[in-house]
């Protein structure tokens, strides 16, 4: 009996040594333990129950003898039961039959316990010191041998398969690392190949910029936050292309710029005859986006009838389109946008307390452009650079210019300085534009700079139109200049032509003349 038991053992563990190879296939692998214990053993049922991280549950990994279902209800509580109690002190435990046992739940509910004595025996599954789990079995030796050859046994089995988890823990945290690695790479590729990438780098967007990089790989669901015209978008972009789905579609779609009786078709699709006018099928947004990232812009424009789909599509990964029954699978990842405080909303009843929850499991606060004036000069470059390759012309400002821009609020934020290099570039006649010109681009409410503020104040209390203003400044910097019009010129940074239409137009010849009848016309 003993050579026979003996023999058995060696037969395990040798079977179990030569399935090494899948060790990073841990689910085959476990799989593969227990096929081999019941192969070889004749045993019933047992289970691998291991502590899942996120949950922080102890939850069945893998099973012999149980059906799906019973798999499913083994979930248990830390310190619950005997599971429990053998994960928290590491320490084996036989129960020699499971109906007088108060501590064993039979959660799964795979034991018929009114037919009779069932002998159950659970070991830690650890490693370096540390406990990874439970191996829970039913007795695998007849009532000739001890319990004792089980537990010893069992604990050989357990030791191989805490090296099985170790080294899958060792290869996921090289996967990781070589992923952050690659994530700085691609960013440094990206930014060279002129792709999405955020410019400046004032504290508040290297904050930014570090959480793209830390939630990028994963699977959450971002809740962008900020005003209109940081550059939402931008970093939604920048986040598919960082993580795992950059091959598979961007999907973006403005929650408050489509009606609200179009836009449950728009998001989900819908089949013929659902509603009047749809002649045919048509898949959804949400389709559309499969296995890639789908961008909700304006999230707090949805109405709060369709946030209940998606709140099913966040949890389930299911829908149905419009006029159908036949529920649809997506593997979409939702990165969503917003300038409004959805807590706020949802204590008011306007946005899904449960919808918000879900959506910001990582969200990201982006910074308005008057918080990070330093970033100003390089994301006018960068703006200028894309403009000059779209009208192949150059655009560059005077040191007053600039010192106006930096100063100045911003209220459109970076999508308002996009918008006014380009009308800047087009109405512009030189490629130096002074301070002067800029002046009525800028939003009054946005000019509050010391400079602008104090002759802004002057002009306001002087009842100074604009045109009087630019006078006042052409006539400045003649006068800063000792009258000589191509100094003049520079310092304002525009042409000797420039200054002499503008010397014309305000009748300031006259003054020149006065001044220094051998300065007219800048000779």
């Amino acid at each position: 009996m003993t050579l026979m038991l003996g023999n058995l053992k060696l037969q395990v563990l040798s079977s179990i040594c030569q399935i090494i190879d899948t060790a990073l296939e841990l689910d085959r692998a476990l799989s593969e333990v227990l096929r081999i214990l019941s192969e070889t053993l004749s045993m019933k049922r047992a289970t691998i129950t291991l502590m899942d991280p996120e949950s922080e549950l102890l939850v069945i990994s893998a099973s012999h003898g149980l059906s799906p279902e019973e798999r499913e209800r083994g979930v248990y509580e830390l310190d619950e039961g005997v599971t429990g109690l053998i994960f928290q002190t590491a320490k084996p435990y036989v129960v020699p039959d499971i109906r007088h046992e108060p501590l064993f739940l039979d959660k799964t509910g795979s034991r018929h316990l009114e037919k009779g004595r069932v002998s159950f025996i659970g070991v830690p599954i650890a490693s370096h010191g540390r406990c990874l789990g439970v191996l829970n079995v039913d007795r695998l030796f007849d009532d000739e041998v001890g319990y004792d050859e089980d537990l010893s046994f069992l604990t050989v089995v357990a030791t191989l398969i805490g090296q099985f988890l170790s080294l899958n823990e060792k290869v996921k945290a090289r996967e990781q690392a070589l992923v952050r690695e690659n994530l700085s790479l691609r960013s440094q590729i990206t930014r060279e190949r002129r792709g999405p990438y955020i410019v400046g780098k004032c504290l508040a967007m290297q904050e930014v910029e570090r959480q793209i990089l830390k939630v990028s790989p994963t699977r959450a669901s971002v809740l962008l936050l900020g005003e209109s015209g940081t550059g939402k978008t931008l970093i939604a972009k920048i986040i598919h292309e960082y993580s795992e789905r950059k091959d598979h579609p961007f999907i973006k779609v403005n929650c408050a710029s489509i009606p609200e009786n179009l836009l449950e078709s728009e998001l989900f699709g819908y089949e013929k005859g659902a509603f009047t006018g749809a002649t045919g099928s048509k898949p959804g947004r949400f389709e559309d986006a499969h296995l890639g990232t789908i961008f909700l812009d304006e999230i707090g424009e949805l109405p709060l009838g369709i946030q209940a789909k998606l709140l099913r599509v966040l949890q389930e990964k299911e829908f149905e389109r419009l006029g159908a029954n036949l529920t649809r699978k997506v593997d979409v990842r939702v990165v969503a946008a917003t300038n409004r405080d959805l807590g706020e909303l949802a204590e008011r009843g306007g946005f899904r307390a449960d919808l918000f929850y879900r959506l910001s499991v990582f969200p990201i606060q982006v910074p308005p452009l008057r918080q990070r004036k330093g970033d100003i000069p390089a994301l006018l470059n960068h703006f200028i650079d894309a403009v000059s390759r779209e009208y192949g012309r150059i655009l560059s400002f005077t040191p007053r210019a600039l010192s106006d821009l930096t100063m100045y609020d911003w209220p459109g934020n970076v999508r308002e300085m996009e918008n006014l290099i380009e009308r800047l570039v087009i109405m512009s006649d030189g490629e130096r534009v002074d301070a002067v010109f800029l002046k009525p681009y800028l939003n009054p409410a946005g000019m509050h700079s010391q400079a602008q503020t104090e002759r802004g104040q002057a002009a306001q209390a002087a009842g100074t139109p604009l045109k009087t203003m630019e006078r006042n400044e052409v006539l400045a910097a003649l006068r800063r200049n000792g009258w000589v019009q191509y100094k003049a010129a520079e310092d304002l940074g525009i042409t000797p032509r420039q200054i002499g239409y503008r010397i014309k137009k305000f009748g300031l010849s006259a003054v020149i003349e006065k001044q220094s009848p051998r300065l007219v016309g800048g000779r």
